[in-house]
């Protein structure tokens, strides 16, 4: 857990950055992030050391090599353990004019963090400002996986609040959601498309360690989550080196976390490889058509990302695969030709299982705009029977700007160890969502439609021509209100009148 006094001592840096003239929270963190890897680095090497030693064999891996740098500076004073004891001028010389270029060059230790490295540049003004963030940062226990795990959570959580690059970011309870109700499995391979700081990969990594513990003791499984459970894509190398930054502090050695332009790239070489998709991709925005890949158009004529998304994630998935992903309301009813066929592809080619409707401030503030979760496995062979709905009214925060927690700490998310009231999941919905999801295929389909949640059989949806929106299927109580008869009312008003007349007449007498 992240203490009080760590959390202040995050604020302090931070504030120390704006004021030595950063002022971008991404630049802040890239920073940080760096010397975060550097620290790992020396603590591999460490490691590499105390097992050479109690082995009396050589060392097998070497991060920091014998001998000088091209500069004469001896690699042994790279290392983290050396130079945090160093004055800061020295130590900011040694840092800029050696590590980082060592960084570039080496590739550090293999991982796929070490391959975003090409580009870093050292960015922190002055040494004064670099001993205050190494002390820091030296003061975090790298051994502790949910400390390291819940510091990098939260200075992500200040990239959201400071209202820049907020569109990087899914609020984590609905990331949490989504994967409860995916339930990841050891053998899973898993992908977000459009990954950026990994959120949902982070998410389902925490699930399968809490689940299925046997997958860091059986040697076969270990592999797999560490190198080749977890596969990203984004097109942004600062979302590259702080999402797979995020997944080495979240305890995955590997991932794979790729630069790729997952609209513009063919994905022939991706197709059919992932057993499991979570996205929240971009909504706004199209592209032109030269700038499409072309197997994507072969699926759905558009230029509108959040429909090519779709279209890609139906090429990702293997065929027995699951997706949820988030969308803007427009994709459930547009009614533009490929807005209807790729509906229709869902219905009627794969199996729609659930449609969840979220709340129009979930995404505040950085946008306002209405969506909803589609969870649905790729059969291309159909299999919609029945589809799921549920109207989340509530997700435990204000749907304002401020986005306040409604309730205290343990009763919010969507798995809670206690049991809350009815005025509680009034504000929320989300324990609800995923206890009657589990049910969807039976107590749920006997719900009424003017219930939270209720089943529609694929006709209706086929009849609605593949329209997705709940409030198409939503019944809505009337309640029966009894009217005064017109008559009646006019005679009271002439009534009234004749009382205001005499009143009026009343009040003249006494004043005359």
């Amino acid at each position: 857990m992240l203490t009080g006094e760590l959390r202040n001592q995050i604020d302090k840096i931070w504030d120390s950055f704006w004021t030595g003239g950063i002022s971008n929270p991404l630049e802040v963190l890239e920073q940080i992030t760096y010397l975060l890897f550097i620290r790992r680095l020396d603590d591999l090497q460490t490691l590499e050391e105390n097992k050479a030693t109690r082995l009396k064999k050589s060392m097998e891996k070497q991060i920091f090599p014998n001998g000088k740098d091209q500069k004469g500076r001896n690699y042994q004073d790279l290392r983290w353990s050396r130079f945090k004891n160093q004055s800061p001028a020295e130590m900011f010389t040694v840092i800029s004019e050696h590590v980082f270029p060592f960084l570039r060059n080496l590739g550090g230790d293999g991982s796929t963090y070490s391959g975003h490295m090409k580009d870093a540049r050292f960015t922190i003004p002055t040494p004064a400002l670099l001993a205050k963030v190494v002390d820091l940062l030296d003061q975090v226990p790298m051994e502790d996986r949910d400390t390291k795990g819940d510091l990098y959570e939260y200075m992500l959580g200040k990239i959201a609040t400071a209202g820049q690059n907020g569109q990087f970011r899914t609020p984590r309870h609905i990331i949490r959601l989504m994967v409860e109700m995916m339930k990841p499995n050891p053998k899973d391979v898993i992908c977000d498309p459009a990954s950026g700081t990994c959120g949902f990969l982070v998410a389902a990594s925490e699930y399968l360690r809490e689940k299925h513990p046997e997958i860091l003791r059986d040697a076969k499984l270990k592999d797999h989550f560490h190198h080749k459970a977890f596969h990203g894509f984004d097109f942004d190398s600062t979302m590259l080196r702080i999402g797979s930054m995020n997944m080495l502090l979240h305890g995955v050695e590997n991932p794979d976390v790729l630069y790729r332009d997952s609209l513009s790239q063919d994905h022939s070489d991706e197709e059919e490889k992932y057993t499991l998709l979570l996205a929240n991709p971009p909504f706004a925005g199209s592209l032109d058509n030269e700038n499409v890949a072309k197997n994507l158009q072969q699926v759905v004529k558009t230029k509108k990302t959040e429909l090519l998304f779709l279209a890609l994630i139906l090429q990702l998935l293997k065929p027995g695969g699951r997706a949820a992903v988030i969308v803007p309301d427009g994709v459930l009813f547009g009614s533009s030709k490929a807005h209807k066929e790729l509906r229709k592809m869902i219905v009627e080619e794969q199996k729609l299982d659930a449609v969840v409707s979220l709340p129009g401030g979930v995404f505040k503030p950085y946008a306002g705009v209405s969506t909803a979760i589609l969870f649905f496995t790729k059969t291309n062979s159909g299999g919609t029977d029945s589809v799921w709905f549920y109207d989340v009214k509530a997700d435990g925060w204000s749907l304002d700007d401020k986005r306040t927690p409604l309730l205290s700490e343990d009763k919010l998310g969507a798995t809670i160890q206690v049991k809350l009231n009815s005025d509680e999941l009034n504000k929320n919905n989300l324990p609800d969502v995923l206890s009657r999801f589990e049910k969807r295929n039976t107590e749920e389909r006997k719900r009424k439609r003017t219930e939270q949640s209720f089943c529609v059989p694929k006709k209706d949806i086929v009849a609605q021509d593949y329209d997705l929106s709940l409030n198409r299927y939503k019944e809505v109580v009337h309640e029966e209100v009894e009217h005064r008869a017109p008559l009646e009312i006019l005679a009271d008003l002439a009534k009234l009148e004749t009382e205001i007349q005499r009143g009026m007449k009343e009040l003249e007498g006494m004043l005359g």
